[in-house]
């Protein structure tokens, strides 16, 4: 598969670079901004001449790839759901904060095109969402919070992982997050049934989320931590590779994982204890 990464110089940009080679993807653009110093580099530092070098979106050929992932800042969305729709390819969008006019984007672009969103790609924060919502779901009296902790350098706060946790918890109470949320944990008394959201933001912390669901005498706590940033990468090209054959449409990462069929199969051979 033919890939080009927009945001090609950012961590996740590179990350995704390293690890391309180890899922049959070949990178055939490395997408950087108008005001990029690094335009017209190689995308391997030790590739003196030839190869892909990092180029402009404008630049960017029908033929030179099949599927795009965006991990740029939300400001630049827009344009690059433009982009694919111009080349008339699947794009993964991994850029987080978005707004609701920013989220219509996606759901326009994807009547032409396959767009998959994920606020984040690991496998593990997929599983962690439907976890919650179950939660939430079997404890509806419980006071529900979500504890994020990221790099001092991430500017979004909550993180999008976060705000999607709480989506899911919302929705195992049967409702919206906005009907329910607290916000960021502040000053005053707990609003019975709300949704609350703590925020660290500290060094070279990757991404830590615990969702905790506690109520008098007991507490329950569903923890994602990251490590290495390459589980994110391996997410979003797994993504890539299954959404190049899809039919235009807005898709998850349960959509590629099949989640839901997999916990109906599993709930249906469980026995009760």
């Amino acid at each position: 598969m033919k890939l080009g990464i927009i945001g090609a110089t950012g961590r996740m940009g590179q990350a995704i670079i390293r690890h391309a080679r180890y899922f049959d993807v070949r990178v055939t653009a490395a997408l950087v901004s108008q005001q990029s110093a690094r335009y017209g580099e190689p995308i391997y530092p030790n590739l003196a001449n030839g190869g892909v070098r990092f180029q402009y979106a404008h630049e960017v050929q029908p033929e030179q790839v099949d599927v795009l992932i965006d991990f740029s800042l939300p400001q630049a969305l827009a344009d690059n759901v433009a982009l694919a729709k111009r080349l008339g390819v699947a794009i993964v969008v991994c850029t987080t904060g978005l707004t609701a006019t920013q989220q219509q984007y996606l759901q326009d672009a994807a009547q032409h095109i396959p767009v998959l969103y994920a606020a984040n790609t690991s496998v593990g924060i997929t599983l962690l969402r439907h976890l919650v919502q179950l939660a939430a779901a079997v404890l509806p009296d419980t006071d529900i919070e979500v504890i994020e902790a990221h790099h001092s350098a991430k500017r979004d706060g909550p993180s999008g992982t976060a705000i999607a946790l709480g989506e899911s918890a919302a929705a195992g109470r049967g409702h919206t997050l906005s009907e329910i949320s607290a916000g960021v944990r502040a000053e005053g008394v707990r609003k019975s049934g709300s949704i609350g959201f703590s925020v660290i933001r500290a060094a070279d912390i990757i991404g830590e989320h615990t969702v905790m669901l506690a109520h008098a005498g007991e507490r329950l706590e569903l923890t994602h931590r990251v490590s290495n940033r390459r589980v994110f990468a391996q997410g979003a090209l797994q993504a890539a590779l299954w959404l190049q054959g899809q039919p235009a449409g807005l898709y998850g990462m349960a959509d590629m994982l099949q989640l839901e069929t997999q916990l109906q199969q599993l709930a249906q051979g469980m026995k009760p204890l």
